[in-house]
């Protein structure tokens, strides 16, 4: 006598059996017929959710297109050192600050706070330039960095050192790399020490020399340990 196979579930039964296969089937039909509104209703929803997300990506797509060609004199200008001209445009070309209005969402808007941000920087608007900046965000290892600690060099002309501190460590943790951390360390233990907290500073110059061994900064780092542990024994 065969033994019976206990962990045969009854999902099998439905490929094993046609009469459990067909009872399923008329079950699902009736349950189609018993709630035909709400099930039209719903794919009618999931149609117009799904048309909106490839619409809108589209659209964007197109926006950026745009956006990225009508940026292009704002970029000379910046690069030029026409700041005015790079923010508010030139009545024939757009400014960043268009950029950013006109083209909401895309990639090119994202890029102009940031380029509106150091463009504030640069002319001593430091509020402007830290409420611009701290609208861009990128995933990319340099530029993400650089907002956070432009932002550090804002409040840092503004003797606000504690924010200051807050934007230079965000800047050299956002991965981290022996490139581009170690100098935001350094900017870091300046605030630090404007601060008169000479821990936070002697740490910052212990972790440029301990984990970034190879960086240009770690000579810097290690005489001005050594001037802060002096000072503190």
């Amino acid at each position: 006598m065969a033994k019976k196979d206990n962990n045969k579930g009854h999902g099998n039964d439905l490929f094993e059996n046609p009469e459990v296969l067909a009872e399923e089937i008329s079950k699902f039909e009736e349950f189609l017929e018993k709630n035909k509104a709400a099930t039209f209703g719903f794919v009618a929803l999931l149609f117009i959710v799904v048309g909106g997300y490839f619409g809108y990506n589209y659209y964007i797509e197109g926006e950026n297109r745009k956006a990225q060609s009508d940026m292009f004199q704002a970029v000379y200008y910046f690069e030029a050192d026409s700041l005015n001209l790079a923010l508010d445009g030139d009545g024939n070309n757009l400014g960043f600050k268009d950029i950013i209005s006109d083209y909401s969402g895309t990639a090119a808007a994202n890029l102009s706070y940031y380029y509106a941000g150091v463009s504030f920087l640069k002319k001593g608007d430091f509020k402007s330039a830290i409420l611009y900046l701290e609208d861009f965000s990128s995933s990319d290892i340099l530029i993400q960095a650089k907002a956070y600690a432009l932002m550090g060099d804002a409040y840092m002309e503004q003797n606000d050192y504690e924010n200051a501190v807050t934007l230079y460590n965000k800047a050299a943790s956002y991965k981290e790399n022996s490139y581009f951390s170690p100098s935001y360390l350094m900017k870091a233990a300046l605030a630090y020490e404007k601060l008169e907290d000479k821990q936070g500073a002697i740490k910052c110059y212990e972790k440029i020399v301990n984990d970034f061994s190879e960086a240009s900064e770690v000579n810097d780092a290690k005489k001005h340990k050594a001037r802060l542990s002096a000072k503190a024994s």
